[in-house]
């Protein structure tokens, strides 16, 4: 200590993951939503997916960060990521709308193995989507771009790890291994809890990182 009396002053930079400076305006793209906080988990996430046009908001200037995202909107966004190739032939779902906005992105994800629908005939494309499905689009959809999916965690650690679904129990545990899905507190995955669209940015974030 020295040993006179002195004054120290500190500055503080705001850092949120790979944004430097993230003090709203024009350098936040989430800043323009009224119920987001900056300085929350969700942060990064929603600032990458806005900013990439990957997820937009709600009316209201709203983000809707607790809100559930339906299968249409997941693999719509998987779709964008593909920048919108063109697609041949009708699709397979008998309750995708013809017209829809979903409607070339089911009929791309199904032509090329990222769903297999909820049945041969159904999509359920206005279905809440759970984090294990969310799991395993992105899973196949990595599979799909050549990616490396042989990283597998263990996920005996889990309490509730007997619930995961026999479909999606590699897309989960190669999805954890990679930090993409994570537990949710008390040693729990929640594998059929609905995927909350501040949860999906944070995985559509970490996947495209």
């Amino acid at each position: 200590m020295p040993a006179r009396k002195v004054t120290v002053s500190a500055v503080f930079t705001p850092v949120h993951g790979d944004w430097e400076v993230c003090d709203g305006g024009e350098t936040c793209p989430a800043d323009c939503f009224s119920d987001l906080e900056l300085n929350l988990w969700y942060h990064d996430g929603i600032h990458y997916c806005v900013e990439n046009g990957l997820m937009q908001g709600v009316p209201g200037n709203l983000f809707a960060p607790d809100a559930t995202t339906t299968r249409g909107m997941i693999v719509t966004i998987l779709y964008r990521l593909e920048n919108e190739p063109a697609v041949a032939g009708d699709c397979p779902f008998a309750d995708v709308k013809a017209g829809s906005y979903y409607e070339d992105a089911i009929t791309w994800a199904a032509a090329n193995g990222i769903t297999n629908g909820c049945s041969k005939s159904e999509y359920g494309p206005d279905n809440a989507i759970t984090r294990e499905q969310m799991a395993a689009f992105l899973y196949r959809y990595a599979d799909y771009k050549g990616y490396d999916v042989t990283k597998k965690a263990e996920l005996t650690k889990f309490a509730d790890q007997g619930e995961i679904s026999s479909y999606a129990a590699d897309a989960i545990a190669w999805a954890n291994a990679n930090g993409l899905v994570n537990g949710v507190g008390d040693n729990l995955l929640n594998p059929k809890g609905n995927a909350e669209r501040a949860q999906v940015a944070a995985m559509l974030h970490r996947f495209c990182d």
